[in-house]
């Protein structure tokens, strides 16, 4: 016959592969769809035992809101200029060396100014800086990039 049984007498010459590769497939699927749930479980409610001797080591954020007004936030309290913002940073980095910085800035503010504060974070010696972000739900498209015409020649 044409593909059906072979005599008992002749030798396997091959393996059939594919239920193999049928098992091997469903196998992966499996696997991705429970790597996309563990990974969509971010908070994690526990209840961690006390120890009388062991550390607490508080990470510390050094935290700058630029508003759309033009104000200026360092920790939620305002600041005048940005003298204070790069006294206020470098206090921050003698305290803690490892002293992380994030900065909130509106989206109606200019690049140029959140470009300014990063400098002056890395002239008080702040090396770990973060951009503060609001996530996008998924599905939602991003907003449109708007084109900023070239400024007037004189």
């Amino acid at each position: 016959m044409a593909g059906g049984s072979q005599d008992s007498e002749e030798a396997i010459n091959g393996i059939n592969v594919t239920p193999l590769v049928d098992i091997m497939l469903v196998l992966l699927i499996i696997f991705m769809v429970t790597a996309k749930l563990i990974v969509s479980q971010t908070n994690v409610p526990l209840d961690l035992p006390k120890a009388s001797n062991g550390r607490n080591d508080i990470q510390v954020i050094f935290s700058v809101v630029l508003a759309a007004d033009g104000t200026a936030q360092v920790d939620s309290k305002p600041v005048p200029n940005d003298e204070a913002i790069l006294a206020l940073a470098t206090e921050a980095s003698k305290k803690d060396p490892d002293v992380r910085a994030v900065i909130k800035a509106d989206s109606a503010i200019t690049h140029g100014r959140v470009i300014h504060v990063l400098d002056l974070l890395k002239t008080a010696h702040v090396s770990k800086i973060a951009f503060g972000v609001t996530p996008v739900a998924s599905g939602t498209p991003a907003p449109p990039i708007v084109p900023v015409p070239p400024p007037k020649q004189p």
